[in-house]
């Protein structure tokens, strides 16, 4: 059934796509001091996410103090309050002007297998930089995107023709047999694996040393594919000025076969990558709300 986009439910909807469509015309540093405040607005009025948010800190970086961890929570809330203004500009303007904002380490990595003419599964991870760093990676490779569609249409809609110029397709998470015919026709499809899907999709395996449920999707279409899995890291750098784009050399003798083993080891690049900036990460989601049987959740 067509959509009627004009009815009044969708005026909130429309008002956000409008400021986001202004906010990417902001100075920069203008989009900095927005997104703080916004980060900063979060933190106080939020307080489910805040709650989330400091649970999973307190959870994963248990040899900071109460002060160092309360601070990195407020860190956590700007960085994701900034990369609202990050993803409106990857969504409404050009990345080509922010070329020379850039430096992209580790391209001969993924130059070397599309050289080959071989598909590879690019391991994302949701920082908060994800849709501005996605832009800024198809200014040198392409590549297709799995994502979860936005529960509402009209988002759904702007979001889907937001993402399309920087990715070939984008293909539904439930959607394994596009993603396997993709990568086996010669694409990369950019995967992050790193949410809480559930028990029926997971194994537990540690991140941060919490057991966490973990999809074993990412060593299936490994497997299914014979396609090599290269983890793609992006962070902005300290100057908040610029970013860090970096492909890591594809995983060695992956999958191995025992899915707990390759749930363990995608979790602990993703780790690593976190650690060097932990702020830039979405802690605000509950990845630790499906727990081993028996045990108590932890929000």
């Amino acid at each position: 059934m067509r959509q009627n986009f004009a009815h009044p439910r969708y005026w909130h909807v429309w008002l956000a796509i409008g400021s986001m469509h202004v906010a990417a015309w902001l100075p920069w540093r203008l989009k900095l001091w927005i997104g703080t405040l916004i980060g900063l607005a979060a933190l106080r009025f939020a307080g489910r996410r805040r709650h989330i948010t400091e649970t999973n800190i307190g959870l994963c970086f248990p040899e900071l103090d109460s002060d160092q961890q309360r601070r990195l929570v407020r860190k956590t809330f700007i960085a994701n309050g900034i990369g609202l203004l990050e993803t409106a500009t990857g969504w409404c303007r050009d990345p080509e002007h922010l070329r020379h904002r850039v430096v992209f380490k580790g391209q001969e990595h993924r130059a070397r297998l599309q050289a080959a003419g071989k598909g590879a599964l690019i391991l994302g991870v949701h920082f908060s930089t994800l849709d501005l760093g996605a832009a800024l990676h198809s200014l040198y490779f392409r590549a297709d995107a799995v994502q979860r569609p936005h529960d509402n249409p009209l988002f759904a809609r702007f979001m889907g023709r937001a993402r399309a110029p920087y990715f070939d397709a984008v293909l539904d998470r439930h959607d394994l047999r596009g993603v396997v015919r993709r990568i086996k026709a010669g694409h990369a499809v950019w995967y992050s694996p790193d949410q809480d899907f559930g028990r029926d999709a997971s194994v537990f395996a540690p991140f941060f040393g919490i057991q966490a449920a973990t999809v074993k999707m990412t060593a299936r279409i490994a497997r299914m594919t014979g396609a090599a899995v290269i983890p793609l890291v992006f962070h902005r750098n300290p100057d908040d000025r610029t970013y860090t784009l970096e492909y890591l050399p594809p995983l060695e003798d992956f999958p191995s076969g025992d899915e707990v083993a390759d749930a363990a080891r995608i979790n602990a690049v993703i780790e690593a990558a976190i650690r060097k900036h932990p702020e830039q990460y979405l802690w605000l989601h509950r990845r630790f709300k499906t727990r081993p049987e028996g045990e108590p959740g932890f929000y």
